[in-house]
């Protein structure tokens, strides 16, 4: 019995001698917090068919083809439909449009009097834009033909246009949008004689795409 109450008291005697013996031992380095991995980016595609509602103002001058002089001046709204289809590549995005506006604009010569009125203007145009996420920022530009009522008699007159826009996605399938155009018809014959006529139009619009 006493020589085991020895032993026990010389093993608890010499156990830090033992344990310096084998060198200082580091505390283990705690495991690094996990790292969430970063969110993937939101894709946005704007392929497909898309039609929709517009309305615009319209700013309309004539000048009288031969001499230059100007024959009359208007402004007013145009609404109208429009369809087109794009095509999205990445960062580039290109497209067609044909639109259709009714107008209420009244042409008022230098003297004051109404000599007729804006009716209706029909677009058909290419686009080319950038794809910016959910805005596309784009140039446009196509032929257009325009009605007027001059001295009582409708005529109509083909030109072109071309202008920039840009769209918003609010949903998948509902866009929002602006468009600055210029319009340009070159000889736009009416009743009281070739015209040329320049318009610059600001719209709006909604479009579902499908």
């Amino acid at each position: 019995m006493k020589i085991a109450v020895i032993a026990g008291s010389l093993a608890l005697a010499i156990a830090p001698f033992a344990a310096n013996a084998g060198g200082y031992v580091e505390p283990a380095a705690p495991a690094p917090a996990p790292v969430a991995p970063a969110p993937a980016p939101i894709g946005y595609d704007w392929s497909g068919f898309y039609g929709g509602a517009q309305l615009e103002y319209g700013d309309v001058t004539a000048d009288v083809s031969a001499t230059g002089a100007e024959a009359a001046t208007g402004d007013g709204a145009l609404y109208g439909i429009f369809g087109g289809y794009r095509f999205d590549f990445g960062n580039i995005v290109v497209g067609g449009e044909i639109d259709y506006n009714l107008a209420d604009i009244d042409l008022v010569d230098p003297a004051g009097a109404t000599i007729g009125s804006l009716d209706s203007v029909l677009r058909a145009g290419a686009e080319v834009g950038f794809d910016a996420g959910p805005a596309l920022i784009y140039g446009t530009a196509g032929l257009a033909q325009a009605t007027a009522t001059v001295a009582g008699t409708e005529d109509t007159g083909d030109g072109y246009f071309f202008g920039a826009g840009v769209d918003y996605l609010l949903t998948d399938q509902i866009t929002i949008g602006a468009e600055v155009l210029q319009h340009e018809f070159e000889d736009f014959t009416t009743a009281a004689g070739d015209l040329d006529v320049s318009a610059t139009t600001f719209g709006i619009n909604a479009a579902f795409r499908f």
